[in-house]
């Protein structure tokens, strides 16, 4: 058996998650911001509204005239910074044990991201 057939038992713990905003570091958007629409763990990738933008070509049906749309593609986990929300600008981010539950935090600010 190969590495790819193999399942993955357990999710990796990413440091933006869904609803964050954050600041690309690298690729064709460098120094664009963007909320996160979604995150797919299992390729290391997120979608960022407004980032990475791609044609895609819809076929026409009774509810959408189709034609070539704007969409945003994945983008690498790695190429995105968490955007601080105290200070606004782009942070590491830490995780550390708050009244038993484990929470993030940014490491330039030291506020709680919820």
């Amino acid at each position: 058996m190969s590495k790819k057939d193999t399942q993955k038992r357990f999710a990796p713990k990413f440091h933006i998650k869904k609803g964050d905003r954050v600041f690309v570091l690298a690729g064709k958007d460098k120094g664009q911001e963007g909320e996160v629409l979604e995150v797919f763990p299992g390729k290391y990738r997120a979608i960022v509204d407004g980032v990475n933008m791609v044609k895609k070509h819809t076929k026409a049906t009774q509810d959408n005239p189709g034609g070539i749309n704007d969409v945003p593609a994945p983008i690498h986990i790695s190429n995105l910074m968490l955007i601080d929300p105290q200070t606004g600008e782009p942070t590491r981010v830490g995780r550390k044990l708050e009244e038993g539950k484990l929470v993030r935090y940014a490491k330039k600010s030291g506020a709680i991201i919820r």
